[in-house]
């Protein structure tokens, strides 16, 4: 949807690993923000029209060959202006101030000292403590400039022009590590930029299904692929509720997914949501092809290839489609778009292999500017299940992510078996949503066991469980010994096949959170 209509905020992306946390806290405060690369032309920063600029931090040195310079006539905008981290080393710089290169460096916790009557910390206390990453170190101010902040050992923490509504902070106020930094950027957008929060999701849904409607028009129908998750869900629902019977949702069962996950969704969208849904079976095509194949990217590959080959074929069959719904989200647009450049790359691994260049289709993609957070208030705004809502994420390979080496029918059954017996035990303990996922993970090997007085040689399972805000990092979850202990025993009681069971207490980094 084009949020046009609405105030935003502008981050200019400078490369650093919290960029995508700072619009999000913005969005968090009912303002609409949008990531671009630092060297977006100043003429489309003034199409835009934004009310403030933010200037993210990153890893370079103002003194690297290869670092991103401020483009000035920004500060020329009249525009009020937050520098993070490097964003303000950056502004130092550009302005006549003095940066060191060698300086004091600090990462990590952190306490400063804030200088009372500064707009931008009203109501912190005098001392807080901050999430600080940064190894140069501003010895010199430029012109018109005031210190607002120091770290204890000294170093300038924060610095001001207030006539020019220019702020520059040292330290990272997206982060949780940051108690205060949710004041701090709120006191940005309602105190120096004056926004009034008009980015709510009851208005995104009813601009959203305005804008399919008006993009499809009165006769054009739309196919849409439903995967069961939120996203494609949600997708579902807008469109449906701008052209009716003119949405042809198609769900496709490779055989890889959760153990009666095809039923659940399909009584999902014929009972609370009325959505008819179009069902292909295509669950041995898919176990057929995979047979023998073990390396990782070669079974993506081979799933991608087929799903795109049964979606054309449902799609020729469910007759002409002019459209194509798709549940893109805002980090699947901005995650492969060069810091550095103005070009923008979008990732095709959401567009189901390049369908829509190869079906001539229009893409429909009414959640393209939303954060998975956002999708999901937007989920309850729409009536969908709360159930569903909180559910974990689950790959677009499905379980084959989750069975290294070769996949076979068995295997997947053992696995579908054992991984609903945990998420079973995790919900009735009352932690399913303190975890932001949990799954099983079928190991390529086999161990020698005892049940009752006969031998055995069986395959392992491993449990994986995370608690992460954002997914960038995970922290592995303490499950009580009692949860796990029964977790185990009913696997191995209940699911032939599988004689022992470990748990995985790797954090990410320097794990991913899946397996393969």
């Amino acid at each position: 949807m084009n949020p046009s209509g609405h105030q935003s905020v502008l981050i200019l992306d400078y490369g650093s690993q919290y960029t995508r946390l700072i619009a999000r806290r913005i969005r968090e405060q009912k303002v609409f923000s949008e990531i671009h690369p630092s060297s977006m032309p100043i003429e489309e920063i003034r199409r835009l029209g934004p009310v403030g600029i933010v200037l993210s931090g990153g890893p370079d040195s103002v003194y690297d060959e290869e670092a991103q310079p401020l483009t000035r006539e920004i500060l020329d905008l009249g525009v009020p202006i937050l520098a993070i981290c490097y964003g303000m080393q950056l502004l130092v710089h550009a302005l006549g101030g003095r940066v060191s290169g060698g300086g004091k460096r600090e990462y990590g916790d952190a306490e400063i000292d804030l200088e009372p009557g500064t707009r931008l910390f009203e109501g912190l206390s005098e001392r807080e403590r901050v999430w600080m990453s940064h190894g140069d170190e501003i010895l010199e101010l430029p012109p018109g400039f005031r210190i607002t902040g120091r770290s204890l050992p000294g170093t300038v923490a924060g610095m001001e022009s207030a006539e020019r509504g220019i702020h520059g902070i040292q330290f990272h106020p997206e982060v949780d590590h940051t108690p205060g930094g949710a004041r701090l950027i709120r006191n940005f957008l309602y105190g120096a930029c004056g926004c009034t929060g008009d980015w709510t999701m009851s208005g995104f849904a009813l601009e959203a299904v305005e804008e399919i409607r008006r993009d499809v028009g009165p006769e054009g129908r739309v196919l849409c692929g439903l995967s069961g998750g939120v996203d494609s869900t949600v997708t579902a629902v807008l469109i449906h509720r701008a052209v009716g019977d003119r949405l042809i949702p198609l769900f496709v069962d490779t055989g890889l997914l959760r153990k009666d996950e095809a039923r659940e969704v399909l009584s999902r969208f014929a009972g609370k949501l009325h959505i008819p849904v179009r069902h292909r079976d295509a669950s041995d095509r898919f176990l057929k092809a995979l047979a023998g194949v073990a390396e990782p990217e070669a079974k993506r590959r081979i799933i991608g290839e087929i799903f795109v080959r049964v979606f054309e074929e449902e799609a020729l069959a469910a007759g002409e489609a002019g459209f194509l719904g798709q549940g893109t989200l805002y980090p699947d647009r901005i995650e492969s778009s060069p810091v550095k450049g103005t070009s923008h790359t979008i990732k095709t691994h959401h567009n189901v292999g390049g369908l829509p260049e190869r079906m001539k289709m229009r893409l429909i993609e009414p959640l393209r500017d939303l954060f998975k957070d956002e999708v999901r208030s937007l989920a309850i705004e729409l009536g969908v299940d709360e159930e569903l809502v909180r559910r974990h994420p689950f790959p677009g390979p499905g379980l084959s992510v989750r069975i290294p080496g070769e996949i076979t029918p068995e295997r997947v059954a053992i696995l579908q078996e054992a991984d609903a017996i945990f998420i079973e035990e995790i919900v009735r303990a009352g932690l399913y949503d303190r975890i932001a996922q949990a799954f099983a993970v079928l190991l390529p090997v086999r161990t020698v066991g005892v049940m009752g007085d006969v031998r055995t040689y069986e395959n392992v399972l491993a449990l994986r469980a995370v608690e992460t805000a954002d997914f960038m990092t995970a922290s592995w979850s303490r499950l009580p010994h009692e949860l796990l202990a029964r977790v185990s025993s009913r696997i191995v009681n209940e699911v032939r096949g599988i004689n022992r069971v470990v748990y995985d207490i790797s954090n990410k980094p320097p794990a991913t959170i899946e397996w393969e």
